[in-house]
């Protein structure tokens, strides 16, 4: 959540940092700021709203120097608004930050600076720190560097900052913990930021600052020290990302843009990993842990949100081909709660961002039970990858929009290829089916172009029920989680009121509320639940419900039922929710268009939650 970028160097900061924030924007934010040293002084200008709001009100004035750093705010303590905006700054004026994260001790730490003269301008957790910082370079006269460290070691919660001395203009300190950082080495220059997306136009060479450590950076130089005052040599490392990846690349909107690259992630997801002739999965990833994999009791996923869903598509795989129990958590409470984990248990954590807070904690506790630890992220170099013993990159390449698509079919797929990992150590498939089944799934991508070729009929459908108040969304078996996907996108972008539920529980309470103005969608392709999905199609009619179903290409006993019908390519079930997610993220988009809505920057909404 929010946004982070820093510069020093040569060029002028101002137009590197605003570009910055603008490539930031799809991580969710409802302010923006930005701090200049120059030869008057220090300048700061921030604003509630987006960026583009800041670069207006700062047209006309001085955006001159050297040094800089911006900041886009998605509010926790203090409500939006031009005061609460970063960046904040001491009681002397001197020292300015930026920060993302939570300082859960700001209150006690607050009261205590105003005990001793301090005063604020805003309602910020932020603010504090900088007023701590200021106060212990002040009462042990210290360098900024060592004041900053000791403060840190006084607060606790999660932060990623950057800071700013208007006296030491050939400096800024960075320092992270359970909140992401990035430093972009340059010649003559360094760029900070929270992702490589500010800084892969100027730089490939990056280092990861790992939690607890604390950056001095100059034009010339970098310092890396843990909390603890233990200097580190930071690991350089070159960006696989391109720039090419980060425009909308001719599309109206990302999401738009992202659904139609899943014909390429996928295929890029499976690369390497797959051997359909020989009937063989790859993952080097997890290969040290394979013979653990044939005498484990059980498998935990943590996840949250989109990947979630993909959680429990991964449950429906893994207990059908590989014959493990499996349990999908969310983080969030599972955290929170006393799970009996041991050391026979194998816990897969999934995030395309790897720095989700609540999936890092439920990881940081399982290991502390003894539980092996596997990850599935997207972002090389971020936090769980780090955390977990070992894991999977989904190769999903960078996901802009914030409503997650194919970074949910990248962790579908990765899952898929896990399950058939995990049944060929066990021996429960057969090596003819393992063979019909990779072989099938090395076509995926194709089928998956082919199901966006019914885009401008899934636009007729958007055309018809972008007015609706609510919708349901309902499926079996694993089209159950596709059905709760698809509502939460549809929720998640276009703000109508939407529910997946199992189609069989429809007769449980959801039946109550159709009429001639509830749209409900049916997972409804032929597979072993056809014929009762069939059935609960002939309820909803009956209760005058308008039926979108999504079905298997040639269909025609539910074409007789359903007032839309949206054709997929026949697959394995296997592989249904690969293919019958396509349709529900165009019919979202669509709708949400049609409705006015900022599809990249859903309001209230960020790419990644980084606090609790």
């Amino acid at each position: 959540m929010c946004g982070i970028v820093g510069y020093i160097g040569y060029r002028e900061a101002w137009p590197i940092v605003l570009k910055g924030l603008k490539r930031l924007e799809y991580r969710g934010y409802d302010s923006a700021g930005i701090a200049l040293i120059n030869n008057s002084g220090q300048s700061i200008y921030k604003k509630a709203g987006k960026v583009a709001v800041l670069e207006e009100f700062a047209e006309h004035q001085d955006r001159t120097g050297t040094i800089g750093m911006g900041h886009t705010r998605w509010a926790t303590h203090g409500v939006p608004s031009d005061r609460n905006s970063h960046p904040h700054t001491s009681n002397n004026g001197k020292l300015s930050i930026i920060h993302n994260g939570i300082i859960e001790n700001y209150a006690t730490l607050k009261e205590e600076l105003i005990g001793r003269g301090h005063e604020f301008k805003s309602d910020t957790d932020t603010e504090v720190l900088i007023h701590l910082i200021e106060e212990i370079q002040k009462i042990e006269n210290l360098d900024l560097l060592e004041a900053v460290r000791l403060a840190l070691n006084e607060v606790s919660g999660a932060y990623a900052i950057v800071i700013m001395d208007k006296d030491h203009p050939d400096q800024l300190i960075a320092a992270r913990k359970g909140s992401p950082m990035v430093i972009g080495v340059g010649k003559g220059e360094y760029f900070i930021a929270s992702d490589a997306t500010p800084i892969i136009e100027y730089t490939k060479n990056v280092i990861y600052l790992k939690d607890g450590e604390i950056a001095l950076v100059t034009r010339e130089d970098l310092l890396v020290k843990q909390l603890d005052n233990i200097v580190q040599t930071p690991l350089i490392q070159e960006l696989e990302l391109k720039l090419e990846m980060l425009e909308k690349g001719g599309f109206e909107h990302f999401m738009l843009k992202e659904i139609y690259e899943q014909p390429r992630s996928i295929k890029d997801c499976m690369r390497g990993r797959i051997y359909p002739a020989e009937g063989k999965v790859q993952l080097g990833g997890i290969k040290e842990f394979a013979e653990k994999l044939k005498n484990i009791d059980r498998i935990i996923i943590v996840a949250c949100g989109t990947s979630w869903h993909a959680g429990l598509v991964g449950e429906y795989l893994i207990e059908e081909y590989a014959r493990i129990p499996v349990e999908v958590e969310y983080a969030s409470e599972f955290r929170y709660r006393n799970p009996i984990i041991t050391e026979k248990d194998v816990v897969i954590a999934i995030s395309q961002s790897g720095e989700t807070a609540d999936t890092m904690a439920a990881i940081e506790m399982a290991k502390e039970r003894g539980a092996t630890i596997f990850g599935i992220c997207n972002v090389a170099g971020a936090s769980i990858p780090r955390l977990t013993h070992a894991g999977v990159y989904t190769h999903a390449g960078p996901e802009i929009g914030v409503a997650s698509t194919k970074a949910f079919t990248a962790q579908v797929t990765v899952l898929t290829l896990m399950a058939f990992y995990m049944a060929q150590q066990k021996g429960t498939i057969t090596a003819s089916k393992m063979i019909e089944l990779l072989t099938e799934l090395d076509h995926i991508p194709e089928k998956i172009q082919k199901a966006l070729e019914s885009n401008d009929i899934i636009k007729e459908v958007a055309e018809k029920i972008k007015d609706s108040r609510n919708c349901l969304f309902l499926g079996r078996g694993s089209g159950f989680p596709v059905a709760l996907e698809g509502a939460l996108k549809l929720k998640e972008i276009s703000y109508i009121h939407a529910e997946g539920y199992p189609a069989a529980e429809m007769k449980h309470g959801p039946i109550a509320l159709i009429d001639e103005e509830m749209p409900v969608v049916f997972i409804a392709t032929k597979n072993s639940s056809y014929e009762k999905v069939i059935s609960n199609i002939q309820e909803v009619k009956a209760r005058k419900g308008k039926v979108i179903a999504i079905v298997t290409e040639g269909d025609t006993e539910v074409q007789k039922m359903a007032d839309y019908c949206i054709e997929i390519p026949d697959a394995n079930e296997a592989f249904l929710p690969l293919l019958a997610t396509i349709p529900l993220q165009l019919l979202s988009y669509h709708i949400a268009v049609m409705r006015g809505c900022n599809v990249d920057q859903p309001r209230n909404l960020a790419k990644s939650v980084t606090v609790e």
